[in-house]
């Protein structure tokens, strides 16, 4: 009896020390969100599971195991996870074999997250989505841009990773071993580069949109990047091994490679740039967010709704983009949301499907275009047609030795 009542009052004390832990930020975070709640029995059950699950089976067995691919891969349907699965190295020589509790690199999957502690500052009324970025740097030289240009990527603002290359002679700041965020900002106010094309009056994916964004959560919060990150999303979500990458995180982080021979896939001075890239985490972790992106209480329920909403309305086609998140929209009218990743040798693939309440997580660092496969059992669990035909393609050719499928993008 006493042993029970001691147990009682530890778990008490946890509980009461894991509230402690989520509500200590003073930051808009995401510590509303029950995670135990968001599914019920129903939500996670898969009534064609003999089928489902053996045929989940066979895609890695042809497209991993056979591809010789390293990373991590999960696919649940709510709280239920069907398959997971875990191969390969994280550190050169074959150091550290990849687990559930391995942090990798999702690469551009990075900026649904930036994209989602935005809005919970949105949500928080902290900023307005129609905030001009000259709101927060006063310097900035495109007026026209605003929050909303940089998630829905309508900025028409030139990409980071081209511009800088174009300056005469070259800045101090590029004989630097690592640009920062603040630094492509500064460069942009001091050099003033073109815009790509008009603001907001079409669709370019820029990755520099995603590094602004950033900036602008450290400007309002008042902490940097990776601590807000941590008290707005990782913690109060129970992300236990999500991460920020940064300079102090080098020696011992999981690594990418090249497919063949193993080969280190070096840093450059780009790899410390944030917001766009850069969330090291596990399928577990990425699950715990996408479970939380369910509960109706994510955000408020309008602001939720713009997420998914299609902004790239100019030319006519499947593809699409919303806030920090990619989608197909096929002629049945249904909608495939998801954002795929690519840097260096990280392949990445989030899908986090509306209405089957299904989310599939694939993460290689061992460079293959293979990992983006993973998309297309998304037509497993929703009438996505296109998604259907190019999965039974990819088994029936052991996986494809190269995915012509990833609509380019891959690394995006």
């Amino acid at each position: 009896m006493l042993f029970l009542l001691s147990l009682s009052l530890f778990s008490a004390c946890k509980k009461e020390e894991n509230y402690i832990e989520v509500q200590k930020t003073k930051l808009p975070n995401f510590g509303n969100v029950q995670l135990d709640k968001v599914f019920n029995d129903q939500d996670s059950a898969l009534p064609n599971a003999d089928s489902i699950l053996p045929f989940l089976q066979q895609y890695y067995a042809n497209v991993w195991d056979k591809g010789d691919l390293s990373g991590s891969f999960l696919v649940a349907k709510g709280d239920r996870i069907l398959i997971e699965k875990y191969r390969g190295f994280a550190r050169e020589g074959q150091q550290e074999n990849i687990d559930a509790n391995t942090a990798l690199h999702v690469a551009s999957v990075s900026k649904t997250l930036t994209a989602m502690a935005i809005l919970k500052l949105v949500d928080a009324k902290k900023i307005s989505l129609n905030d001009p970025l000259t709101k927060f740097f006063p310097q900035f030289p495109y007026p026209k841009v605003t929050v909303f240009h940089l998630l829905s990527q309508r900025s028409g603002l030139p990409k980071y990773e081209h511009f800088i290359e174009e300056i005469k002679p070259q800045p101090a700041e590029l004989t630097k071993n690592y640009l920062t965020n603040s630094d492509i900002l500064n460069l942009m106010i001091r050099y003033q580069p073109a815009l790509a094309r008009e603001t907001n009056t079409g669709f370019m994916y820029c990755n520099t949109n995603f590094a602004l964004l950033a900036l602008i959560l450290e400007k309002v919060t008042g902490v940097s990047f990776p601590q807000a990150m941590k008290e707005m999303v990782f913690q109060p979500l129970h992300m236990e091994h999500s991460y920020i990458f940064q300079e102090k995180d080098i020696p011992t982080a999981a690594q990418s490679f090249y497919n063949y021979g193993n080969r280190l896939y070096p840093l450059d001075r780009l790899d410390l740039i944030y917001g766009d890239k850069n969330v090291y985490t596990t399928p577990r972790d990425l699950l715990n967010f996408s479970k939380a992106m369910y509960a109706d209480n994510f955000l408020t329920s309008d602001l939720k709704k713009m997420i998914f909403q299609p902004y790239s309305n100019e030319k006519k086609g499947m593809n699409n983009y919303g806030l920090g998140f990619r989608m197909k929209i096929f002629d049945n009218g249904e909608k495939l949301t998801y954002h795929n990743g690519w840097w260096h040798g990280t392949n990445s693939v989030f899908a986090h499907l509306l209405k089957s309440d299904v989310t599939i997580i694939a993460i290689g660092n061992k460079y293959s275009n293979r990992v983006y496969s993973a998309l297309a059992l998304s037509g497993m669990f929703e009438d996505f047609p296109l998604e259907k035909d190019r999965l039974q393609k990819i088994i029936h050719q052991n996986g494809l030795e190269k995915d012509s499928a990833s609509d380019n993008s891959n690394g995006e």
